[in-house]
Protein backbone atom coordinates (compact mmCIF):
# COMPACT_ATOMS: atom_id res chain seq x y z
CA UNK A 1 0.00 0.00 0.00
CA UNK A 2 1.19 3.51 -0.80
CA UNK A 3 0.40 6.73 1.07
CA UNK A 4 0.90 9.91 -0.93
CA UNK A 5 0.57 13.66 -0.45
CA UNK A 6 1.45 16.74 -2.49
CA UNK A 7 2.53 19.85 -0.60
CA UNK A 8 0.28 22.87 -1.21
CA UNK A 9 0.86 26.60 -0.69
CA UNK A 10 -1.32 26.46 2.45
CA UNK A 11 0.73 23.77 4.18
CA UNK A 12 2.96 24.61 7.12
CA UNK A 13 4.81 21.33 7.46
CA UNK A 14 8.44 22.20 8.15
CA UNK A 15 9.90 18.87 7.16
CA UNK A 16 9.02 15.33 6.16
CA UNK A 17 8.84 14.03 9.72
CA UNK A 18 6.29 16.67 10.70
CA UNK A 19 4.09 15.76 7.73
CA UNK A 20 4.25 12.07 8.57
CA UNK A 21 3.41 12.66 12.23
CA UNK A 22 0.77 15.39 11.83
CA UNK A 23 -1.02 14.47 8.60
CA UNK A 24 -0.60 10.70 8.40
CA UNK A 25 -0.32 10.25 12.21
CA UNK A 26 2.34 7.59 11.79
CA UNK A 27 3.67 6.19 15.06
CA UNK A 28 7.30 6.51 16.07
CA UNK A 29 7.71 2.75 15.81
CA UNK A 30 6.43 2.59 12.24
CA UNK A 31 8.30 5.76 11.28
CA UNK A 32 11.57 4.17 12.37
CA UNK A 33 10.78 1.02 10.42
CA UNK A 34 9.96 2.99 7.26
CA UNK A 35 13.14 5.04 7.58
CA UNK A 36 15.38 2.01 7.97
CA UNK A 37 13.82 0.30 4.95
CA UNK A 38 14.07 3.38 2.68
CA UNK A 39 10.30 3.40 2.17
CA UNK A 40 9.93 7.21 2.25
CA UNK A 41 10.31 9.17 -1.01
CA UNK A 42 10.06 12.82 -2.01
CA UNK A 43 9.66 13.46 -5.73
CA UNK A 44 10.62 9.87 -6.45
CA UNK A 45 13.85 9.94 -4.43
CA UNK A 46 14.57 8.26 -1.09
CA UNK A 47 14.46 11.01 1.53
CA UNK A 48 15.60 11.62 5.10
CA UNK A 49 12.85 12.44 7.58
CA UNK A 50 14.38 15.89 8.25
CA UNK A 51 14.08 16.81 4.54
CA UNK A 52 12.61 20.30 4.13
CA UNK A 53 9.43 20.40 2.09
CA UNK A 54 8.41 22.88 -0.59
CA UNK A 55 5.23 23.56 -2.51
CA UNK A 56 4.39 20.84 -5.08
CA UNK A 57 6.76 18.30 -3.47
CA UNK A 58 5.28 14.82 -3.86
CA UNK A 59 5.64 12.62 -0.79
CA UNK A 60 5.19 8.84 -1.11
CA UNK A 61 5.32 6.31 1.71
CA UNK A 62 5.35 2.60 0.87
CA UNK A 63 3.92 0.29 3.53
CA UNK A 64 4.67 -2.94 1.70
CA UNK A 65 6.76 -4.94 4.16
CA UNK A 66 6.44 -8.69 3.91
CA UNK A 67 5.75 -10.23 7.31
CA UNK A 68 6.01 -13.73 8.72
CA UNK A 69 2.52 -15.01 9.45
CA UNK A 70 3.41 -18.70 9.72
CA UNK A 71 2.16 -18.77 13.32
CA UNK A 72 -1.38 -19.12 11.96
CA UNK A 73 -2.18 -22.15 9.75
CA UNK A 74 -4.00 -21.36 6.50
CA UNK A 75 -7.41 -23.00 6.18
CA UNK A 76 -9.63 -22.74 3.13
CA UNK A 77 -13.13 -21.56 4.01
CA UNK A 78 -15.95 -19.62 2.43
CA UNK A 79 -15.55 -16.01 3.59
CA UNK A 80 -18.52 -13.67 3.28
CA UNK A 81 -16.51 -10.60 2.24
CA UNK A 82 -18.67 -7.47 2.37
CA UNK A 83 -15.91 -5.10 1.22
CA UNK A 84 -12.22 -5.15 0.40
CA UNK A 85 -9.58 -2.65 -0.69
CA UNK A 86 -5.83 -2.19 -0.14
CA UNK A 87 -6.44 -1.12 3.45
CA UNK A 88 -8.82 -3.64 5.01
CA UNK A 89 -11.27 -6.53 4.71
CA UNK A 90 -14.85 -6.43 6.02
CA UNK A 91 -16.23 -9.92 6.72
CA UNK A 92 -19.64 -11.10 7.86
CA UNK A 93 -18.73 -13.83 10.37
CA UNK A 94 -21.20 -16.65 10.97
CA UNK A 95 -21.88 -17.81 14.49
CA UNK A 96 -19.97 -20.82 15.77
CA UNK A 97 -16.59 -19.63 14.49
CA UNK A 98 -14.09 -17.87 16.77
CA UNK A 99 -12.15 -14.89 15.44
CA UNK A 100 -8.79 -16.04 16.83
CA UNK A 101 -7.09 -19.44 16.80
CA UNK A 102 -6.85 -21.22 20.15
CA UNK A 103 -5.94 -24.64 21.50
CA UNK A 104 -9.48 -25.84 20.74
CA UNK A 105 -9.73 -24.01 17.40
CA UNK A 106 -6.18 -24.03 16.10
CA UNK A 107 -7.13 -24.37 12.43
CA UNK A 108 -10.81 -23.44 12.13
CA UNK A 109 -11.00 -19.81 13.30
CA UNK A 110 -11.86 -16.85 11.07
CA UNK A 111 -8.21 -15.78 11.21
CA UNK A 112 -7.21 -19.12 9.66
CA UNK A 113 -9.56 -18.45 6.76
CA UNK A 114 -8.23 -14.91 6.31
CA UNK A 115 -4.66 -16.26 6.36
CA UNK A 116 -5.56 -18.63 3.49
CA UNK A 117 -7.19 -15.79 1.55
CA UNK A 118 -4.27 -13.37 1.99
CA UNK A 119 -1.84 -16.09 0.87
CA UNK A 120 -4.06 -16.66 -2.17
CA UNK A 121 -3.84 -13.00 -3.23
CA UNK A 122 -0.12 -12.84 -2.47
CA UNK A 123 -0.31 -10.55 0.56
CA UNK A 124 2.17 -11.79 3.16
CA UNK A 125 1.07 -9.92 6.25
CA UNK A 126 0.29 -10.66 9.87
CA UNK A 127 -3.37 -11.33 10.58
CA UNK A 128 -4.81 -8.20 12.23
CA UNK A 129 -8.47 -8.34 13.32
CA UNK A 130 -9.54 -4.82 14.28
CA UNK A 131 -12.60 -5.81 16.31
CA UNK A 132 -13.49 -9.04 18.06
CA UNK A 133 -16.69 -11.04 18.39
CA UNK A 134 -17.51 -13.96 20.64
CA UNK A 135 -17.54 -17.35 18.95
CA UNK A 136 -21.35 -17.50 18.89
CA UNK A 137 -21.91 -13.85 17.97
CA UNK A 138 -22.33 -13.26 14.24
CA UNK A 139 -21.62 -10.20 12.13
CA UNK A 140 -18.98 -7.75 11.05
CA UNK A 141 -15.29 -8.35 11.72
CA UNK A 142 -12.71 -6.06 10.09
CA UNK A 143 -9.14 -7.11 9.32
CA UNK A 144 -6.47 -4.45 8.71
CA UNK A 145 -4.08 -5.32 5.90
CA UNK A 146 -1.06 -3.66 7.49
CA UNK A 147 0.16 -2.10 10.71
CA UNK A 148 -0.57 1.48 9.63
CA UNK A 149 -4.25 0.79 9.01
CA UNK A 150 -4.48 -1.04 12.33
CA UNK A 151 -2.99 1.98 14.09
CA UNK A 152 -5.53 4.26 12.38
CA UNK A 153 -8.42 2.12 13.58
CA UNK A 154 -7.10 2.04 17.15
CA UNK A 155 -6.99 5.85 17.17
CA UNK A 156 -10.54 6.03 15.82
CA UNK A 157 -11.76 3.65 18.51
CA UNK A 158 -10.11 5.75 21.21
CA UNK A 159 -11.80 8.90 19.89
CA UNK A 160 -15.18 7.14 19.33
CA UNK A 161 -15.11 7.67 15.56
CA UNK A 162 -15.24 3.90 15.03
CA UNK A 163 -18.87 3.01 15.82
CA UNK A 164 -20.18 -0.54 16.34
CA UNK A 165 -23.90 -1.30 16.30
CA UNK A 166 -25.45 -4.63 17.23
CA UNK A 167 -28.87 -6.20 16.94
CA UNK A 168 -29.80 -8.12 20.06
CA UNK A 169 -32.93 -10.09 20.89
CA UNK A 170 -33.56 -9.87 24.61
CA UNK A 171 -35.83 -11.67 27.01
CA UNK A 172 -38.93 -9.79 28.14
CA UNK A 173 -40.49 -6.39 27.42
CA UNK A 174 -38.55 -3.22 28.24
CA UNK A 175 -40.30 -0.53 30.29
CA UNK A 176 -37.87 2.06 28.96
CA UNK A 177 -37.69 1.68 25.17
CA UNK A 178 -34.52 3.74 24.87
CA UNK A 179 -31.67 4.38 27.27
CA UNK A 180 -28.01 4.22 28.23
CA UNK A 181 -26.43 1.63 30.49
CA UNK A 182 -23.35 2.96 32.27
CA UNK A 183 -22.05 0.15 34.45
CA UNK A 184 -18.40 -0.83 34.84
CA UNK A 185 -17.36 -4.39 34.01
CA UNK A 186 -14.60 -6.65 35.30
CA UNK A 187 -13.67 -10.32 35.11
CA UNK A 188 -15.70 -12.41 37.54
CA UNK A 189 -13.63 -13.76 40.40
CA UNK A 190 -12.35 -17.31 39.83
CA UNK A 191 -13.58 -17.32 36.22
CA UNK A 192 -11.52 -17.16 33.03
CA UNK A 193 -14.46 -16.32 30.77
CA UNK A 194 -17.32 -14.74 32.70
CA UNK A 195 -17.59 -10.99 33.32
CA UNK A 196 -19.67 -9.10 35.86
CA UNK A 197 -20.77 -5.62 36.89
CA UNK A 198 -18.19 -4.14 39.24
CA UNK A 199 -17.92 -0.47 40.29
CA UNK A 200 -14.14 -0.89 40.35
CA UNK A 201 -14.04 -2.41 36.84
CA UNK A 202 -13.47 -0.83 33.45
CA UNK A 203 -15.93 1.83 32.30
CA UNK A 204 -18.57 0.31 30.00
CA UNK A 205 -21.32 2.29 28.23
CA UNK A 206 -24.04 0.84 26.00
CA UNK A 207 -26.78 2.86 24.28
CA UNK A 208 -29.89 0.88 23.34
CA UNK A 209 -33.22 1.30 21.55
CA UNK A 210 -36.07 -1.20 21.29
CA UNK A 211 -37.26 -1.46 17.67
CA UNK A 212 -39.72 -4.36 17.94
CA UNK A 213 -41.46 -6.54 20.51
CA UNK A 214 -43.20 -9.88 20.82
CA UNK A 215 -45.62 -9.86 23.75
CA UNK A 216 -46.38 -13.59 23.59
CA UNK A 217 -47.16 -14.71 27.13
CA UNK A 218 -44.93 -17.79 26.95
CA UNK A 219 -41.91 -16.22 25.20
CA UNK A 220 -41.98 -12.40 25.37
CA UNK A 221 -38.93 -10.75 23.82
CA UNK A 222 -37.65 -7.45 22.47
CA UNK A 223 -35.56 -6.69 19.39
CA UNK A 224 -32.97 -4.11 20.43
CA UNK A 225 -30.33 -2.02 18.66
CA UNK A 226 -27.23 -1.54 20.83
CA UNK A 227 -24.55 1.03 20.10
CA UNK A 228 -21.29 0.61 21.99
CA UNK A 229 -19.43 3.60 23.37
CA UNK A 230 -16.85 1.24 24.88
CA UNK A 231 -15.84 -2.26 23.84
CA UNK A 232 -15.51 -4.48 26.89
CA UNK A 233 -15.57 -8.25 26.66
CA UNK A 234 -19.20 -9.52 26.72
CA UNK A 235 -20.37 -5.94 27.25
CA UNK A 236 -23.84 -6.20 25.69
CA UNK A 237 -24.46 -9.62 27.22
CA UNK A 238 -23.48 -8.42 30.72
CA UNK A 239 -25.36 -5.12 30.44
CA UNK A 240 -28.60 -6.66 29.19
CA UNK A 241 -28.53 -9.23 31.98
CA UNK A 242 -27.81 -6.40 34.45
CA UNK A 243 -31.06 -4.60 33.54
CA UNK A 244 -33.07 -7.81 33.65
CA UNK A 245 -33.25 -8.59 29.94
CA UNK A 246 -30.57 -11.19 29.09
CA UNK A 247 -30.09 -12.16 25.46
CA UNK A 248 -32.17 -15.07 24.24
CA UNK A 249 -30.09 -18.24 24.23
CA UNK A 250 -27.29 -16.76 26.36
CA UNK A 251 -26.66 -19.63 28.76
CA UNK A 252 -23.67 -17.88 30.36
CA UNK A 253 -25.59 -14.80 31.54
CA UNK A 254 -29.19 -15.94 31.14
CA UNK A 255 -30.93 -19.19 30.23
CA UNK A 256 -31.44 -21.34 27.17
CA UNK A 257 -34.26 -20.51 24.74
CA UNK A 258 -36.41 -22.70 22.49
CA UNK A 259 -36.14 -19.96 19.85
CA UNK A 260 -32.38 -20.01 19.29
CA UNK A 261 -29.39 -22.17 20.23
CA UNK A 262 -26.86 -19.38 20.81
CA UNK A 263 -26.86 -15.85 22.22
CA UNK A 264 -29.09 -13.76 19.93
CA UNK A 265 -26.51 -11.12 19.02
CA UNK A 266 -25.34 -9.85 15.64
CA UNK A 267 -22.83 -7.11 14.82
CA UNK A 268 -24.88 -5.64 12.02
CA UNK A 269 -23.34 -2.24 11.27
CA UNK A 270 -19.90 -0.65 11.62
CA UNK A 271 -19.09 2.95 10.71
CA UNK A 272 -15.81 4.89 10.66
CA UNK A 273 -13.69 7.26 8.58
CA UNK A 274 -11.71 5.50 5.86
CA UNK A 275 -8.04 5.71 6.95
CA UNK A 276 -6.84 6.58 3.42
CA UNK A 277 -9.64 8.51 1.68
CA UNK A 278 -10.80 10.24 4.93
CA UNK A 279 -14.40 9.69 3.78
CA UNK A 280 -17.01 8.38 6.29
CA UNK A 281 -18.02 4.81 5.44
CA UNK A 282 -20.53 2.33 6.84
CA UNK A 283 -20.97 -1.41 6.32
CA UNK A 284 -24.03 -3.52 7.10
CA UNK A 285 -24.11 -7.30 7.54
CA UNK A 286 -27.21 -9.28 6.59
CA UNK A 287 -28.92 -10.95 9.52
CA UNK A 288 -28.40 -14.72 9.75
CA UNK A 289 -31.35 -17.06 9.32
CA UNK A 290 -31.76 -17.95 13.01
CA UNK A 291 -32.26 -14.28 13.97
CA UNK A 292 -34.45 -13.54 10.95
CA UNK A 293 -36.78 -16.40 11.87
CA UNK A 294 -37.34 -14.89 15.32
CA UNK A 295 -37.83 -11.32 14.06
CA UNK A 296 -40.25 -12.33 11.30
CA UNK A 297 -42.49 -13.94 13.91
CA UNK A 298 -42.49 -10.89 16.19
Amino acid sequence: MKLSYTITSNDNYINLKELMKAYFQISDRLLLRLKKADKILVNGQIAFINTLLQENDRVEIYIDFEENNSNIPATKMNLDILYEDDAYLVINKPSGIPVHPSMDHYEDSLSNGVKYYLDLIGLHKKIRPVNRLDKNTSGIVIFAKNEYIQECFVKQMQSHIFVKEYLAICDGIFKQKMGTINASISRKENSIIERCINPDGDIAITHYEVINENRDIENPYSVVICKLETGRTHQIRVHMNYIGHPLLGDTLYGISSPLIHRQALHSYRTSFVHPITKIPVSYTATLPEDLLNIIENS
